[in-house]
């Protein structure tokens, strides 16, 4: 059996989605699980806590996957199963509308050329930007190319602001796509109705 099968078979069946399987130099095998999502249905609440890959939960995955491995005779050194982490690749149409609203890094296999209609360098493949369904079906990332504030800057109320820009692809013009890896080290802030300290 196939490598990609063999993975995918004993993730699944334990319970979780296979995100990426990556080998590397030296015999590394990489493993990136993470817990199956469902679409919740449109009146249904938010979850109270998102739920997340754990230690537990990538030791019993190693411990099945070096069994299946051994059996079908892969060739590895090493094996290290892990969560997606913050910079999680979107890989299945699934992950696009899962991660729907979210903030994405995407490289283009080709440059953007004359789909930039002069508004973005022709030779661009790179973009951050808010993940969206378009209009027209399928997805588009929506940015804008204004820097950033820096911290204790003040910015004029009177600046106007660089404009949205948009663009639409398709699966099959990405080369990659994973969640921005944004952190906020100054934490959830005050919760309605309480008094600051």
């Amino acid at each position: 059996m196939a490598l990609q099968q063999v993975v995918e078979q004993t993730v699944i069946g334990l319970g979780y989605d296979l995100v990426e399987i990556e080998r590397s130099a030296g015999g590394l095998l990489r493993i990136t699980i993470d817990l199956p999502w469902v679409q919740p249905a449109e009146d249904a609440p938010a979850p109270a806590v998102e739920q997340y890959v754990t230690v537990e939960d990538c030791e019993k995955v190693t411990r099945q996957l070096q069994f299946a491995l051994e059996v079908d005779g892969v060739e590895y050194k090493r094996l290290e199963v892990s969560s997606p982490g913050i910079d999680r690749p979107l890989r299945h149409e699934q992950d696009f509308v899962r991660f729907e609203g979210s903030v994405i890094d995407l490289t283009l296999k080709a440059p953007i050329g004359a789909a930039g209609a002069g508004q973005v360098n022709a030779t661009r493949k790179k973009f951050r930007g808010t993940l969206e369904r378009a209009e027209a079906g399928g997805w588009q990332i929506v940015w804008s190319d204004e820097p950033p504030a820096k911290p204790g800057q003040r910015v004029s109320k009177k600046r106007v602001p660089a404009p949205l820009q948009a663009l639409g692809f398709t699966l099959e013009e990405l080369r990659d796509v994973r969640l921005a890896p944004i952190v906020d080290f100054k934490g959830r802030g005050n919760k309605a109705g309480a008094e600051p300290a």
